[in-house]
């Protein structure tokens, strides 16, 4: 028997990037426990599929919507789409990102603007495009995972990191300016996650083993902290908790970082 507060999502909808895998995956399958009917979007359409099947044998609802976020066009069709298909959308999780690890001299542009592409481009199209239709509706929740490594640079992922730090300016500014209303603007600065994101980023052209490969949280916790989060909305939530104090690293330790860290990425180069 689902809770009052799983009653109260009930058929609400919940559009997730990046769902065919990982913490895309987990969140996915978390809201439709909880009653939503999800919205799949990511590229790859047979993973979409069996996560779809897998959430409807269980008694949920899912919508396969695959896409390239790294085109504009293809963007626009999924907004299009999953308003088409489902109507008034009450969820948006901006999940997916490309990471690379290495030198940023050694990035291929093609990697680099791909990650521009969907690391940036696609929060910022998606947000505008559902945003508009929250306000006027006047509810609503966006929910972009972002990164410790927004607030705290790193060699190794230097495009990486601005881009977590442009999704950190991004989202707090949009909720500074629906204050007062009832939509909802979130970012959820995670650590280290396990999932395939650090094996896809060393398969990248030019990419290096990414350090944190083997440390971190589940996925599930990670969509467990999502659910918690529209339950009890807020600007802002770290994962694990205690990262709450990685700001305070950059500020007061920041000078240790920039003795050591080269050295770590050069070990990571030359082993």
């Amino acid at each position: 028997m689902k809770s009052i507060t799983s009653q109260t999502w009930q058929n609400k909808i919940a559009v997730i990037t990046g769902a065919s895998s990982g913490i895309g995956a987990a969140t996915a399958k978390k809201l439709a426990g909880e009653g939503l009917r999800v919205a799949l979007v990511a590229r790859r359409l047979d993973r979409l599929t069996a996560i779809a099947d897998e959430i409807q044998q269980t008694g949920g609802l899912a919508e396969v919507i695959p896409a390239d976020l790294t085109v504009e066009a293809d963007r626009a069709r999924v907004f299009e789409e999953v308003t088409a298909r489902c109507g008034a959308v009450d969820v948006l999780v901006n999940n997916a990102g490309l990471g690379w690890y290495g030198y940023g001299a050694d990035m291929p542009w093609k990697t680099a603007l791909e990650m521009l592409q969907v690391n940036i481009g696609a929060v910022v199209q998606f947000s505008l495009s559902f945003l508009q239709k929250m306000r006027q509706r006047n509810a609503g929740h966006i929910i972009n995972i972002g990164s410790i490594s927004g607030s705290l640079p790193s060699q190794g992922i230097a495009l990486y990191g601005a881009t977590k730090s442009f999704l950190d300016a991004f989202t707090t500014a949009l909720h500074r300016e629906m204050a007062g209303t009832r939509v909802r603007l979130s970012v959820v600065r995670a650590g280290p996650v396990l999932t395939e994101f650090c094996g896809t980023a060393a398969a990248r052209e030019a990419g290096l083993p990414v350090p944190t490969e083997r440390m971190g949280v589940t996925a599930e916790v990670v969509a467990d902290r999502i659910w918690g989060l529209l339950k009890r909305p807020r600007r802002v939530i770290y994962i694990p908790r205690w990262l709450v104090l990685t700001p305070l690293v950059e500020a007061y330790f920041g000078w240790i970082i920039d003795r050591v860290g080269p050295l770590l990425l050069k070990r990571h180069t030359t082993s």
